[in-house]
């Protein structure tokens, strides 16, 4: 059976044609789930027993087990989450001056390979439906109810590509944003992909205000290929043809990540690069310092690199941020948890 969630608002009005029933039936599902969020049909008092016995029979309303939460002394919270199907995957809260953030995933797994990722050491086992995607937002937000506290932020640079899981992405998002969903506000929603060309364009022509942040981390073609495969299929000029189109159409300014790893790409000439490839672009840099995973080579920069590559960004008159360091006494990298749980 598919979770409720996997639903989109239209989704439940047909579904509730289709069975003889008043569509207006959709927006009283919809503000029982996302506003009230109960978690079972039958605390929906509003609406009759022969359709809660229907809603029981066609759909799963059940929330994720919780198979480990860590908690930082930042207050960043990352939570191991079990699907029904048995699968994990990772959900981080994060608290900042401006409010609450998630960073959620797309994917059980992911096959970009890239380098430095604790996510790519375990391969895609499959995508996560709409309804995945939605219920780790929803998780966080009752989490928060105990507290008073309401959901900000809301980033999809979890496990996974979202651009390799596209339509469920998607969709997710528009239940995320719905004002009968989640009512988060598209400007505070952000996908970010390592630069799948084509999906770039076709999220182009969807004309919807999400941000989009691309993950960089090198400014030169020999050095992104050696960190991140996906650039030998869509190097960094296609790459820049593609999210030209996507400005064209849509006057947004570009987020580029940009993780800093110690004596690889925070050097002088990488900032030369970096402001070669930006050079009259509507984007910013978002530098980030590199949370260390044990199987890999690669290594953060000190705080003193840090300034200095930062200063060197803005010497060279790129517009550049410094995310602080989240988490860094739990598994904060991303994947990481999920990984350490199933390779032990």
């Amino acid at each position: 059976m598919k979770l409720i969630y996997d639903l989109s608002f239209e989704d439940l009005e047909n579904y509730l044609i289709e069975n003889g029933l008043k569509a207006f039936r959709a927006k009283q599902i919809f503000k029982w789930l996302y506003e009230k969020r109960i978690d079972s049909f039958e605390q929906m008092s509003d609406i009759s027993n022969s359709l809660k016995e229907q809603l029981n029979r066609d759909f799963i309303i059940n929330e994720f087990e919780v198979v480990k939460r860590q908690e930082s002394k930042d207050g960043t919270i990352k939570f191991l989450f079990k699907l029904n199907d048995g699968a994990l995957i990772e959900t981080v809260l994060m608290v900042f001056d401006y409010g609450y953030s998630a960073c959620i995933s797309s994917e059980v797994g992911c096959n970009m390979g890239c380098k430095f990722c604790a996510s790519g050491l375990l391969k895609k086992q499959r995508d996560l439906t709409a309804g995945e995607i939605v219920l780790q937002v929803l998780s966080l937000q009752k989490y928060l109810d105990t507290k008073d506290k309401r959901l900000d932020n809301i980033v999809v640079m979890g496990t996974g590509e979202p651009f390799d899981n596209y339509d469920n992405v998607l969709k997710a998002l528009s239940i995320i944003n719905s004002p009968y969903g989640l009512q988060i506000g598209a400007r505070h929603i952000s996908i970010s992909t390592c630069g799948i060309v084509p999906m770039i364009r076709k999220f182009a022509n969807e004309k919807v205000q999400y941000n989009l942040a691309v993950s960089l981390h090198a400014a030169n073609d020999l050095l992104r290929s050696e960190l991140m495969p996906i650039n030998k299929a869509y190097n960094l000029e296609s790459l820049m043809d593609a999210l030209s189109y996507y400005s064209e159409f849509n006057n947004r300014r570009i987020t580029f990540e940009y993780l800093l790893i110690a004596g690889l790409n925070n050097h002088e000439k990488d900032a030369d690069d970096l402001a070669r490839y930006l050079k009259g672009k509507n984007a910013y840099i978002n530098l980030i310092p590199y949370n260390e995973v044990k199987e890999n080579p690669y290594r953060s920069t000190s705080d003193e690199e840090t300034l200095a590559f930062y200063d060197m960004l803005k010497k060279r008159g790129i517009a550049v941020t410094l995310r602080q360091k989240r988490g860094t006494d739990i598994d904060a990298a991303c994947g990481q948890l999920r990984a350490k749980e199933m390779i032990k």
